[in-house]
Order: C-alpha cells, then structure tokens, then sequence
C-alpha cells in the first residue's frame, strides 16, 4: 500500500527522508483512503464533542482523558485497556493506524505516542489534522463507525520512550546525560504564568526544571497547522543546542504538547527522545525537588 510518494511530500514541504515519510500522510491521502478496510483512522481530540460534532468520515474516537489516560492511576492506559480499546475499533496489529485531532495535532500524537509505546508498527499522523481538513473545505461525518472487532494484542510498553520523575531527577542531578526541552510558552517557563490562559493551574508552583531549554512546540508547526520541513525543524532545535547527538526528553503541563514535540523529534528528525508524561503537574507538585523561576533562582528544597 503506497502511503506518500516522494514527488508528494516534496509538496508537503518535507524532505524525503524514510522517518519522515514513514511518520505523515497528507489529507489528501486520508480522503481517498478513508473506506479502506487496511486503514482505521482515529481522531483524538480534547476539545469535549467535537468529534461528535463532525470527524473525518469513517474515523473512530478516541477520548485521551479516560481511553488512552487511566484517569484513577493518572497514568497511561494499561496493556490490557489499549487492547480493548484497539479490538473494539477494529484495529488489528498490521492496521494502518492515522491519527489525527484539534491543536495542531497535540492529542493525536499522544495517541501516537501510546501506540509506539505499545509496539503498533504502522503509524501515521495526517498532516494538519483537523485545521487542515476544514480549511480545504473537505467533508464532515457525523454517524460513528461500527466497525467488526478485531483481534489485537499488544506489546510491553516500551520504556524507552517514556520518561519518569526519577528520570529527570536523574538528569537534574547530572547522574544521567540528557538536554531537558519544555515545550511550553515563554511565559510558563520563565514562572509568569502557570498554565496557559483557560486552563487550570494543575501545578502548585511557576517555573521549570533546572537546566531546561525552551523550545515552545509551536515553532514546529505552519500557520496551517502542518509540520515544518525537515530542515527548518532541524534548525530550530539546533539554536537550542539539540542536534540528535544525544537524548532529549520533553516535558510540557500535561504531555500533551511534548508528545507533539517528541513526534518532531523521533519521527521526522529520528533524535533518541523520551517524553516526560508526567510533566510540570508532577514535576511542580513533587516535594523536595529544585525548580528554576523567572527570579533566575533555584530553589533546592534544602
């Protein structure tokens, strides 16, 4: 099955490197594939109905807050879940998986994130998500999908794509080699602020992790809500010392939008990169552990 020709994603503006074709389908490409019986496309969407509002027709929903998030352990969705979750989709384990979703894409590369973990090999992000879809004036469903259940079993969780509180105190602390990058706004690195406007403030304190770089995810996107090209991403990781000759781990509020950042990292530039789920919620709740605020200070908790 073609995914993207190499004449194609020169007109995505991305170069034509196997990472990257591998990671991106276009929208065209969603819409004359979107009854194939080979490829189930999934949206993941936070923003509450949308996708019951009108999704990409023949696309499956999929709730991060309580399908791919173990709302209770407040941890990812467990082996077990993502299994049903997967059968009841009609997702078997050689499916073409494409994901995609509001925000540029924020949540579906969580969803991204959590197939990887769980070992789904044939993975893709439609390129713009819904942003793009509605600009080009292309078609909305509203009936959801009953498709046949499938048979689906899942990998362990692949720990090498996650990163723990202990990770990062690990790095913090200069026992383990790694270049944090928060991927948050400006304002919520320095401590200005919180969380974004609108949200809630999940953390107790304003700041980041020591030693952090700031890379907010939005430089890797166009106005369109498409990837940047392949070189252009490079640079901007490059202005802050990241250059895929070391591990990174990203870090946001929530994981969110660091999922989308280590999907740039690993998927398109092929870096060695850990996403930090956790994130400031955990980080800046955590007792005891240093943060570095916009006073220039860090606070050591001793």
């Amino acid at each position: 099955m073609r995914i993207v020709s190499s004449a194609l994603f020169a007109l995505l503006g991305l170069a034509s490197t196997a990472s990257a074709q591998d990671a991106l389908v276009s929208t065209e490409w969603v819409f004359e594939n979107a009854k194939n019986p080979k490829v189930r496309i999934v949206e993941v969407s936070v923003d509450p109905g949308l996708y019951e509002k009108g999704h990409v027709p023949g696309a499956v929903g999929f709730k991060w807050h309580s399908e791919l998030c173990d709302p209770v352990a407040r941890d990812i969705v467990s082996r077990e879940n993502f299994e049903k979750l997967c059968a009841r989709a009609g997702i078997a384990p050689d499916t073409t998986v494409v994901l995609y979703g509001d925000n540029s894409n924020w949540f579906a590369c969580w969803g991204y994130w959590i197939f990887n973990l769980y070992g789904h090999k044939d993975l893709r992000i439609m390129n713009g998500g819904r942003q793009k879809w509605e600009s080009e004036k292309r078609p909305w469903e509203t009936t959801v999908p009953s498709p046949a259940a499938a048979a689906y079993k899942a990998e362990a969780p692949n720990a090498t794509l996650r990163a723990r509180l202990a990770d990062v105190l690990e790095v913090v602390n200069k026992k383990q080699a790694a270049t944090l990058v928060d991927v948050r706004s400006p304002d919520e690195f320095s401590g200005k602020i919180i969380a974004p406007p609108g949200s809630a403030e999940l953390a107790i304190r304003a700041g980041h992790i020591p030693g952090a770089k700031n890379v907010p995810w939005k430089k890797a996107v166009n106005d369109d809500g498409t990837f940047k090209s392949v070189d252009e991403l490079k640079k901007v990781y490059a202005a802050a010392g990241v250059d895929g000759t070391g591990t990174v781990i990203t870090y946001c509020r929530i994981g969110e939008r660091s999922s989308h950042s280590w999907f740039v990292l690993k998927c398109l530039l092929g870096y060695p990169v850990r996403n930090y789920d956790g994130s400031w919620t955990e980080y800046g709740n955590a007792v005891g552990v240093p943060i570095e605020n916009e006073s220039g200070t860090v606070w050591t908790g001793k």
